[in-house]
């Protein structure tokens, strides 16, 4: 089985160290274990509740209570229509692993997520890519939708919010959606990591497992609930969907660790805190991004809806992986090219991190580009 690299990782890996301004980063600023605990009023007790933990694999599918939390993020699915995975991005992975076989038709929207259409690709899936445009605001065409699907359609690949665009789908999108899908009988998956950081209302978009019934929708403590490092994350859709998923799980997984699924619990039950502080963060990173967007010359952009990152449109005619290099090297702002997502003449940005590093890495990037326009 051949892949492609992974071209997102693969820059990260490579420049997210050695940066000064990381406007790469993608997660709504990572809480400390400190100010988890604190949140939670915990902190006095935390210590006492773990130290009789005997360290074993723990429940396999993920803790009664934590799959109970999960749950409580959907309006209609019960514990047992969940389960705990690795990360989002292990439960995409497996999700792909479960349902996509060799010539199965996939359609993916573009850009997204790299999983979404190479680990298809790698299994000899017929592949087919939905682009997303701007003069959309990055939302899909339902009638090119309609005219790409067949009989031969397996699985129908969303992203919402969507990474790089920031572009939010909401409830009627998703119903349409999935009435295609229906038609098929189509299953969609909906990569959901970002929600809970629209820029509207509660911050929650509709998942499409509430609008669905072959609807699945996959996240993780990472963005939103700004807790990578604890590389949990879950599959949540139909019970005969998360039945199949568990038996590949079993070959890769086994069970999340219990210190990491014990914080995840204390995290959802304190939700409403978390999330009011990564609501906070991106509307008022998203509001210095804006106005620095429109007073510099050589970028545009469609405005996020949601999420934490934008695709920013520059004017310089370089390729993105040259002008996002020369970035890092000449002032120390790490941008993800356009490249990484199959696409030219942009750079993704992360605007959910530190405040004032947004604002000095902005400038930066001000200063570097007024250089070139004068050279």
């Amino acid at each position: 089985m051949k892949i492609r690299d992974f071209g997102v990782e693969i820059w990260m890996n490579r420049y997210e160290n050695d940066c000064i301004y990381n406007l790469g980063e993608t997660c709504v600023e990572s809480l400390t274990v400190d100010q988890l605990l604190t949140l939670a009023d915990r902190k006095e007790t935390f210590l006492a509740e773990i130290l009789p933990l005997k360290l074993t694999y723990g429940a396999i599918e993920g803790s009664d209570r934590l799959r109970e939390l999960i749950a409580g993020l959907y309006e209609t699915l019960k514990p047992e229509n969940t389960i705990t995975t690795h990360g989002a991005i292990g439960a995409n992975a497996l999700v792909h692993e479960t349902l996509v076989e060799p010539g199965d038709g996939v359609i993916s929207v573009l850009p997204t997520y790299q999983q979404h259409y190479s680990i298809p690709e790698s299994y000899g899936a017929d592949v087919q890519l939905l682009k997303l445009r701007p003069e959309n605001g990055y939302l899909p065409d339902l009638d090119e939708l309609k005219a790409m699907v067949s009989p031969n359609t397996k699985l129908i690949v969303l992203n919402n919010p969507n990474n790089p665009t920031g572009s939010v789908m909401d409830r009627d999108t998703l119903q349409s959606i999935a009435d295609i899908a229906a038609t098929v009988g189509a299953y969609v998956l909906c990569d959901e990591v970002y929600r809970g950081t629209a820029q509207e209302g509660d911050g929650f978009t509709a998942s499409i497992a509430d609008v669905y019934d072959r609807g699945i929708s996959t996240a993780s403590m990472s963005k939103s609930f700004s807790l990578a490092g604890l590389r949990l994350g879950w599959v949540a859709g139909p019970r005969e969907v998360i039945e199949r998923v568990a038996i590949r799980r079993d070959y890769n997984t086994i069970s999340v660790g219990m210190i990491d699924d014990v914080l995840a619990r204390i995290a959802l039950e304190n939700k409403e805190a978390i999330l009011e502080r990564s609501q906070s963060i991106v509307r008022t990173n998203l509001a210095i991004l804006d106005e620095w967007v429109q007073r510099e010359p050589a970028i545009t952009y469609v405005k996020p809806a949601g999420g934490t990152t934008a695709l920013l449109q520059y004017n310089t005619g370089e390729p993105s992986a040259e002008l996002a290099a020369a970035l890092m090297n000449e002032v120390g702002v790490l941008m993800t090219p356009g490249s990484a997502f199959d696409l030219e003449g942009c750079l993704r940005i992360g605007y959910a991190n530190n405040e004032e590093v947004l604002r000095a890495g902005l400038a930066k990037v001000s200063e570097f580009f007024a250089r070139r326009t004068n050279s």
